[in-house]
Parts: structure tokens; sequence; C-alpha cells
């Protein structure tokens, strides 16, 4: 078990790796004094997910499929309708509710709307208002493989034929397990993962997610807290096929959300070859990229590494939500070398297309090397890196213990110390004491984390809302909050065991 006091710094085990080890890079944790980061874990290993345990009952003018994509919405999007609801304004509405749950990056519109508003970026032309090739227009597609080529270091060109665009990386995730998956089968997921990965893959698919347990409490071959393994997974899958589960694929995200951890060649090679024994696909989520702003962190994709063990199975995603600061335009793009994959999932793209429009601004936003790495990259990364630096020494005052990373644009807190008998149900209360002192933040069961007391701090804000928030934080952490949630949306969180927040 590693104990850390604050300001301690963490250095990986010198132990040299055996052949199902993986090796500590990029993530470490960050506690008061006296604070361990570690601590007692749920044994575990791994759960097969039932998503709709539970559901209510349907309506009358609802299919049963119906009823349960309604559920979804009840029970899953609470606490972002409170916060729509009373959105925090500087001016109209400055007693409003600050989000520090919901992973957009806020910091660069400035940035971005002058780019965008630049004159190559309108184009009207008649084939851009017609029906396009649906796994998008042919110039799209060229420069996603360049820019994928480029900034992933490909140690090849990557291919156009191998891309398909589509509004999102939501969809691609519905759109892959439907294709990839048969009704009722399952993907491997390290957990905490993003939770709402568990919508994605079921709504269309009817597909479950068999969560592979991860324990801050650094035991065994591991070295740092939340380390993923391939023990962990063989573990996890033999679990899933004795209750008779059938397992298609495994769901890698790097950098981690939430963690913020990012995997080192060796663990993706280690990780991928798991796959390619059992034949799984892998899809490896890689929408955070681009957002690692610490020069000690070194991010490597998984299309640098020289030979892919499955190439066949191993399909990745990126989108510009996270990198870019759009999550509101929908852009998202697969790779894949397997041609049955994205023509499946093309023609789906009807159904998740982009218009004309867009499909150019992309082309003309990717293309443009010289403002993504002389402009946008360093001030957005200059950036992250402040507002990171501001919410770490807001916790080490509080003298809440943190995994300390740097990608992404979130901090995985352990506030474990304010569940006294450390239940699922306190952590519900505790998240609903923060959103009644107007402060918005996801809990780690939205998560899958089976330990109770860990919350996920955005911190890719404007510095004025990040005071403030904090602010509000530490209220309620001294016991100095202001009082109970508005009348208004107090209804939408009345105690329920179903409720989550989407964690987006």
């Amino acid at each position: 078990m590693s104990t850390l006091l604050q300001g301690e710094s963490w250095a990986p085990s010198t132990q040299t790796p055996g052949p199902d080890s993986t090796q500590a890079r990029s993530s470490s944790c960050d506690s008061g004094p006296g604070r361990e980061c570690s601590g007692k874990a749920d044994q575990k290993l791994y759960s097969v997910g039932d998503p709709i345990a539970g559901v209510s009952p349907g309506s009358s003018y609802l299919s049963s499929r119906g009823s349960i994509v309604k559920w979804f919405w009840d029970s899953t999007e609470a606490g972002y309708r409170a916060y729509h609801m009373d959105e925090y304004d500087e001016d109209r509405n400055p007693g409003g509710i600050i989000n520090l749950g919901t992973s957009e990056n806020k910091l660069c519109f400035d940035l971005l709307s002058r780019r965008l508003r630049q004159s190559d970026m309108l184009r009207v032309e008649p084939f851009l208002l017609q029906y396009p090739d649906w796994r998008g227009h042919q110039f799209l597609r060229e420069e996603v493989a360049r820019f994928l080529t480029f900034y992933c270091k490909s140690p090849a060109p990557l291919k156009p034929e191998n891309v398909v665009v589509l509004n999102g990386c939501a969809s691609l995730f519905s759109a892959l397990a439907t294709v990839l998956c048969e009704v009722g089968e399952a993907f491997l997921i390290p957990a905490p993962c993003y939770g709402a990965i568990t919508e994605h893959v079921y709504l269309y698919g009817n597909v479950r997610l068999v969560y592979v347990y991860l324990d801050s409490e650094v035991t065994g071959t591991d070295t740092r807290p939340f380390q993923l393994t391939v023990d962990k997974l063989e573990m996890a899958l033999q679990g899933a096929h004795s209750e008779g589960v059938k397992v298609k694929g495994l769901i890698l995200l790097s950098p981690q959300n939430p963690l913020g951890d990012v995997y080192s060649p060796v663990e993706l090679q280690e990780y991928l070859e798991f796959a390619r024994r059992h034949a799984l696909h892998v899809i490896v989520d890689e929408i955070y990229m681009l957002s690692v702003f610490e020069k000690s962190t070194t991010y490597h994709s998984v299309l640098s590494l020289d030979r892919l063990p499955d190439p066949q199975r191993t399909h990745i995603m990126w989108g510009t939500s996270k990198d870019f600061g759009m999550s509101g335009l929908r852009f998202g793009t697969l790779y894949t070398e397997n041609k049955d994959v994205a023509s499946a999932v093309a023609s789906l793209c009807r159904y998740h297309g982009l218009s004309g429009l867009l499909q150019h601004q992309m082309a003309q936003l990717l293309r443009d090397r010289e403002w993504i790495n002389g402009v946008y990259l360093p001030e957005n990364h200059a950036r992250l890196k402040a507002a990171h630096a501001y919410v770490s020494e807001e916790l080490r005052a509080l003298e809440v213990p943190f995994l300390r990373c740097g990608a992404g644009f979130f901090i995985w807190a352990d506030l474990r110390k304010y569940l006294p008998k450390g239940t699922f149900e306190e952590e519900m209360q505790l998240w609903r004491r923060f959103l009644g002192n107007k402060v918005l933040l996801s809990f780690g069961k939205a998560f899958k984390c089976k330990e109770p007391g860990w919350f996920r701090f955005v911190f890719s804000d404007k510095t004025h809302r990040l005071h403030l928030g904090m602010q509000r934080v530490r209220q309620v952490l001294e016991g100095k909050s202001q009082g109970a949630a508005d009348p208004l949306f107090s209804q939408l969180l009345e105690p329920s065991s179903q409720l989550q927040w989407d964690d987006r």
C-alpha cells in the first residue's frame, strides 16, 4: 500500500516488469497530511453490468424498448437537467449552479471563434448540400487520415478508405456495439470508466459491459493506483464466461476518463496481445489525445505502434469534442483496417451523418497545421495546466487526496473521509449537498467505481467560475454550505438507487 504525504513526489517502482505486468508512467496520488490515497477496497474483481436492473414500469404510449430508452433519460440525466434549469451566469444568474461535472473544455472559445469565423470556413457548393458518401466526403476522410498520421505518430501513412466520420463518438460507440456484437453479448471495460458508455452500447445494440474493477490500493505487482493489468483482464473474462456471458471485445480509453491515466506502449501492446489471444475486438477511444498538458507525460496512440497484434479487430476513435472544445459541433471519426466493420458502421451513418457544410469546416480546421501547432495547442495546454494547478492547490489545502496526472480535463479526488460509513448512499448524499450549494460534480458510482467516495472535478473552465465553484465545494466540506437545493429542481433529486449522473 502506498502512503503519500502532501507535496511528496511519486516515483515508479524500479522492479523489472514481468510479461504480464505494466509500467507506471502517468498518474500518481497526492494526499493531504496523514492521508492515504489508497484505502480498503471491495474485493470484487469484476461485475457483469445489468443496464436495466430496477427499470420502472413502462408508459402505455411506448414500446418496451421505448420505455427502457425513457428510463435511461430519467435515471441518468437528473443532475444535468437540474444544472440547465439553474445555470450560472455571471450577470444574469450569479447564484446559479457552477458545473464542474461535465467534461468540456471552456478555456479556448476566443481562439476557436476567431478561427471558425475566417473566410475559408464558409463554402457553399451544390455537392455540399446533397447526400454524401455515408462514410464522409472523400476530402474530409483524406484530411482525417493525414491528421491522425501526424498527431498519432503513425509509422506509415494512414489510409482514407479506413476512415469513417459521423456525428460524435457516442454515436460511434453505439454503431460499433451494434455491428460487432449479438444481443446480450458484452465488452470488457476497466472501471472506473466513462459511465455513459453503458448507455451508448445498450440502447441500440442491447450490448452489456463487464466492468474490470481497479483498486486505489497498490498491491501485488501494481505500481500505481487504479492500475490495469492483463491478469485483471483475464480474471474478468473468465468470470464473465463462467456466468454464461459471451465477451466480444475490450474497450480502452487513453487518456483515461476519469483517471487521466495514459497507457504506455508496453501496456498497450500487452492489452492488444491479450485481446488477440482471445479473438476479441479492441475499441480504443483516444478523444483526449491532444489534451496532454504536462511535458512530463508522453502520450502514445495505438496507431503509433510498429505492429498491431490483430489489426482486423483493432478500432480507434477520435473526435473534436474534447481536444478542440467543440462538443456541440458533433464530429467523430473511426479508423479501422477492417473493411466489413467500416462498411457496416458507414451504413448506420445515414442516421448519424454530418452536414456537408460542417464536413468542409472540419477539413479546413484539421489541415491548418500552422494554427493548430503554433496557436491553439500551445495556448490550450498552458491554460489547462494553469487551471489544473489551481484546482490541485485547492484540494491540497482541503487535505483531499487525488490522482496526479497530466492529461484530460479532470482530477479524480478521494472524498472518502467525508463518508462516515463508506457507503454509496453517503456518496449520493454528499453529491446532493454539493448540488444544493450550487456546484455540480460527478460522483464515483456514475463511473462504476467500486469504492464509494471518489469524485471527478472538471477544471477546464474560466478562472472566475473555478474560484467560485471551489469556494462552494469548500463550504460543503467544511459544513458551511448555504442550504438545500432550490425547490424548483429538488424533485429531480429524490433519493433513488437508480439515480446517476451523466458524466459526459
